[in-house]
């Protein structure tokens, strides 16, 4: 079946992904490809967190951001280049990605000596890019988004008889990833409910099946963010459809609409999915670095968000284990992560306020921040656009607080001293 744009480009679709025949996956599936990606995919730990002390949850920390590529997808990809027949594998294979199911599918094509190639949107991150083509994988930079990218991906793969394998709705990709439950399963004994990030769905229908069918009992949560809700937006609908996408922290579950096979399978398996805000995916990707030294991605820090917005308080006291499914997050984005975390947290502040500029103004302001233990990160003088007399000055001071309750202390001790304080 094709469709058309407005522009008359034709829209491919994808022969393993079809609307009305989704493709439920069972769990033989699954433990089939356990067997077959054993000897290429890290088993990852599962270990008890600090993180349980502060949360009231008994947290344990599904670490498969240790992959060798960053994240969870190498379980599918690899599971995916295996299934492929021998004429397939020879002709190469062909997905469209923003970057961790392109890395995946890249590293293991290349250690398996299937031709690999990837069509990654503008918007990838370069050190993304760069990646693959280290592989040995023919990038094709292409598409303002991830729709754009994945249409070329498919017009290639028909031109070129190349086999396209999406990165979170093909059956054998699903599969691969509820390998990652099973391991759960043996890793934590007793447990009460598991946390999953949700993107295109892949990961949760893979999971939720592994888990459901060796404990019926355990409790499946998705965590979506609220820029990228495609699968509370399928729940709504009844069947997977398009949502808007926003710029997210959680780039990993930027996907416009969650696949059919994924919905298909996962829907009856996943008991509730929260929405969580991008002040707290900051927050949770502080929480980890601080307290269990881990660096992941918006998308893997996602299930601690929820815990850590007070969303999931039936969890208190229960055994629940996170997937902290990925960690490649760029060096840039990982700077602005923890500065708005901080912010969110209390403990970096804004403020401007209008002191004196006659000799002794400023280091006065700085006494007074001294005396309460505020430290100063970065001042500024306006003189200028002042409104008050000319022999005052206003100073935008950014400085870190231990917490809110600091920051209270500090507005107190600035507007007991100076008339005019603007906290932003």
């Amino acid at each position: 079946m094709k469709m058309e744009f407005e522009d008359n480009e034709e829209i491919h679709e994808d022969p393993m992904c079809i609307p009305d025949k989704p493709q439920k996956i069972t769990f033989c599936d699954i433990t089939s490809a356990a067997f077959k990606i054993k000897p290429h995919v890290e088993k990852t730990p599962c270990i008890r967190s600090h993180l349980s002390e502060i949360t009231g949850c008994d947290i344990y920390l599904k670490k498969d951001y240790l992959q060798y590529t960053g994240s969870f997808k190498e379980r599918g990809a690899c599971n995916a280049l295996i299934m492929l027949s021998a004429d397939k594998k020879q002709a190469g294979v062909i997905s469209a990605s923003l970057g961790n199911h392109a890395l995946a599918l890249c590293y293991h094509g290349k250690k398996l000596g299937i031709p690999v190639t990837v069509v990654m949107p503008t918007v990838a991150p370069i050190m993304k890019i760069s990646k693959c083509r280290q592989y040995g994988a023919n990038v094709v930079v292409s598409g303002g988004n991830m729709s754009e990218a994945k249409n070329l991906a498919l017009k290639i793969s028909k031109e070129k008889n190349l086999t396209y394998i999406n990165g979170y709705d093909h059956p054998h990709i699903m599969a691969g990833q509820g390998t990652l439950g099973l391991e759960i399963a043996e890793q934590v004994s007793d447990l009460d409910a598991v946390i999953i990030p949700v993107g295109g769905g892949g990961l949760i229908a893979g999971v939720a099946l592994a888990l459901k069918t060796l404990n019926p009992g355990v409790t499946v949560i998705g965590v979506e963010s609220e820029r990228c809700a495609s699968y509370t937006k399928a729940l709504e609908h009844g069947k997977p459809s398009p949502v808007e996408i926003e710029a997210t922290l959680a780039d990993g579950l930027a996907v416009p609409m969650v696949g059919y096979n994924a919905f298909h399978t996962a829907k009856p398996l996943v008991d509730k999915v929260v929405v969580v805000k991008e002040e707290w995916i900051a927050i949770a990707i502080l929480r980890l670095i601080e307290l269990e030294k881990c660096v992941v991605e918006g998308a893997g820090a996602a299930g601690l968000a929820a815990i850590l917005a007070g969303q999931l308080e039936e969890l208190k006291g229960k055994k629940v284990a996170l997937l902290l499914c990925g960690g490649n997050i760029d060096t840039t984005i990982l700077g602005r992560c923890l500065e708005r975390g901080l912010t969110a947290d209390g403990r970096l502040v804004r403020f401007i306020v209008t002191v004196s500029d006659r000799p002794g103004g400023i280091a006065e302001l700085c006494r007074i921040l001294s005396s309460i233990g505020v430290s100063i990160k970065d001042i500024m003088h306006e003189r200028a656009w002042v409104k008050t007399d000319v022999f005052s000055v206003d100073v935008k001071v950014v400085c870190e607080t231990r917490d809110e309750e600091h920051v209270q202390e500090l507005m107190k001790v600035l507007t007991d001293k100076y008339k005019n304080v603007d906290l932003h």
